[in-house]
């Protein structure tokens, strides 16, 4: 039996306590945000933490494929799917597989009894060559890897590729959209837009007089008077909106119309 190496410095000491702290509050905040874009923003935080943890205990491989892969590539394609699709809060509560949620809960107790076993062993293991001996032993740390990986650790290994591929099943099955309702066709929607109090049809546009084309300048309707509707909310509210010329207006009418005096 060999003696464990307990001597730990001051820097390895603040890396550990600091990404440690850090991923578990990412972790918790993951699990107690209320929106999905959070959630992800949260998990994003533990992954880049446990990169470091793993580059600080002399596994840089797993530290870059965890930057790389999982915070740099999956996470965010997480986030692009759910800028785009959108997952409301609301969406939680409609179970569009019966007994899922009996499904997920005999699944994180059995994942969480896992952990429990596995950090078990490992805290009685009695003797502790260290990293660099065991990537030594195997030419370098890919290669200590791939040994675990496609000898002692092959089934696992497989399990988690189909855990991986089941999870990306589960994420189309949540990005998918059950319609309650058959969607409205165009004639009900042009019926919608018309039948409202709003204004009926297209709003005219702002700038109507080639010597007053800006945004902020109103349309005239046909008595002469000016078009509030013309004019975006934010100039309105800003009082952004300038006087219409009638002298201007009159000479460019003139003009239209061949008139010179």
């Amino acid at each position: 039996m060999t003696d464990t190496v307990t001597d730990v410095n001051t820097g390895e000491a603040v890396v550990f306590w600091v990404c440690a702290i850090l991923a578990v509050a990412g972790a918790a905040g993951m699990v107690l945000s209320r929106k999905a874009v959070h959630s992800a923003l949260w998990i994003a935080l533990t992954m880049i933490n446990l990169a470091v943890l793993y580059v600080a205990n002399s596994a840089p491989f797993l530290g870059m494929v965890q930057v790389i892969v999982y915070t740099g590539a999956v996470m965010m394609l997480f986030l692009f799917v759910l800028m785009i699709v959108g997952v409301d809060s609301s969406d939680s509560f409609i179970e569009t597989i019966k007994g899922q949620r009996l499904a997920a809960i005999l699944l994180v107790l059995g994942i969480g009894t896992m952990l429990v076993w596995g950090i078990g062993n490992a805290l009685a293991e009695t003797s502790d060559i260290g990293l660099e001996e065991a990537n030594a032993a195997y030419g370098g740390n890919v290669q200590g890897i791939a040994n675990l990986i496609f000898t002692k650790y092959l089934i696992a290994f497989e399990v988690t590729s189909a855990l991986l591929i089941t999870a990306a099943m589960g994420a189309m099955v949540l990005a998918h959209r059950e319609h309650w309702s058959p969607l409205p066709s165009q004639r009900e929607l042009s019926e919608q837009r018309f039948s409202g109090d709003g204004v009926k049809g297209n709003l005219p546009n702002p700038g109507v007089f080639a010597r007053h084309n800006a945004v902020g300048t109103p349309a005239l309707l046909p008595d002469g008077t000016t078009s509030e509707a013309s004019i975006p909310e934010p100039l309105r509210a800003r009082g952004d909106v300038p006087p219409i010329d009638h002298t201007d207006v009159d000479e460019v009418q003139q003009i239209t119309e061949g008139r010179t005096e």
